[in-house]
């Protein structure tokens, strides 16, 4: 779903730097526009870093675990949008993580499947500081439906 999902911010001409554990999963992103770069130097450079992983266990692990975690990384005053279907408590504890360092963590899973993710009709079901979702809702319009 993540990769329909980057394919309309191409398209509605976001720069895109994208990371797949799987590098060739990304490359038709990249052939059409995007750069491809480790989760530390996507942290290091970026505003906005969105991710949409498998399982709780795996965004636990790219944000905030102590050897892995991006959050560390991350810029001053950026974002951090997760779409993985995951734990209530998982967000709350990276939200508190990324007050810490000044990153706006905002929690939102997304509906729709594979087949909404390639037409651009998700729903995105947001929850964090309404100011930080109302400053990235601009993106979330560009892939969904319906954000609530």
């Amino acid at each position: 779903m993540g990769k329909h999902m980057a394919h309309y911010l191409l398209k509605k001409g976001y720069n895109l730097v994208v990371y797949n554990r799987t590098a060739s999963k990304a490359d038709d992103l990249v052939a059409a526009g995007a750069k491809f770069m480790s989760p530390k130097e996507i942290a290091e450079q970026s505003d906005y870093l969105f991710l949409m992983l498998g399982y709780p266990h795996d965004v636990e692990q790219m944000t905030i675990d102590p050897q892995e975690g991006i959050l560390k990384h991350m810029k001053s005053g950026s974002y951090l949008i997760d779409h993985t279907t995951s734990k209530p408590g998982l967000a709350q504890k990276i939200y508190e993580e990324a007050k810490k360092v000044n990153v706006q963590s905002i929690d939102a899973p997304v509906s729709g499947g594979d087949t909404g993710a390639r037409n651009g009709c998700l729903v995105v079901m947001v929850g964090g500081e309404s100011e930080a979702v109302e400053h990235v809702r601009p993106l979330f319009d560009c892939f969904s439906a319906k954000v609530q």
